[in-house]
């Protein structure tokens, strides 16, 4: 009987293990490799190493090129004005009197500042001037105020156009990168300004009030 004289189970021979009972022949998760003569599981699919991809390039979005083009003097990594100077499009570096060349600059800022106060003032003065002036007489208090913020942004643009080597020279630290740039929106705008006050002040003088 297998009780009394047949072999136990435990003195019955290994059977080999082939590679299709190991499973190598089966897909997904239960897959199996034979090594050393034992059945391995495979590596799954979501186990598996997948190839590193190289890092796409940053680019810049459309609001961070539209800021950088508006100002005075701009390039491929960095942009100045009259306030500040960025560098990479993040490192941003305000300008203070630590700068050689400061009060030129404050010059610039002072005399745009001004011009810009001129304008709203000829403004409000010209929308005066409707109700108060007599009938044949002109807008000469509002063109010489149009003419002097004309001036004043004449004079920033001018400062600004002279000084520049100059300032980024002294300023290397700070201008470093800025030797192959060229001007801005806002540089052009300015003169931009300069004709449109120039052309609204004697316009203010020619014109005369009618009924």
């Amino acid at each position: 009987s297998p009780f009394a004289g047949g072999p136990s189970h435990s003195a019955l021979p290994a059977p080999d293990v082939t590679a299709r009972e190991a499973g190598l022949g089966r897909r997904g998760p239960a897959a199996k490799r034979v090594e050393g003569g034992r059945a391995v599981p495979a590596q799954s699919f979501k186990t598996a190493r997948r190839p590193r991809l190289a890092p796409l390039p940053v680019r810049r979005s459309s609001s961070q090129r539209s800021r950088q083009r508006r100002a005075w003097w701009v390039g491929d990594e960095f942009f100045a004005d009259v306030w500040r100077i960025c560098t990479n499009n993040t490192n941003c570096t305000v300008i203070s009197d630590s700068f050689q060349e400061y009060s030129t600059l404050q010059a610039v800022q002072a005399t745009m500042i001004l011009s810009t106060i001129l304008c709203c003032i000829a403004f409000f003065i010209f929308v005066l001037q409707l109700f108060r002036l007599k009938q044949g007489e002109r807008f000469v208090l509002t063109s010489i105020i149009q003419l002097m913020a004309c001036l004043c942004v004449m004079i920033a643009a001018s400062i600004y156009t002279d000084r520049r080597e100059d300032i980024h020279e002294k300023n290397m630290q700070f201008y470093y990168m800025t030797e192959g740039g060229s001007y801005g929106y806002s540089y052009i705008l300015a003169w931009v300004a300069f004709a449109c006050t120039f052309v609204s002040g004697m316009m203010y003088l020619i014109l005369r009030k009618r009924k």
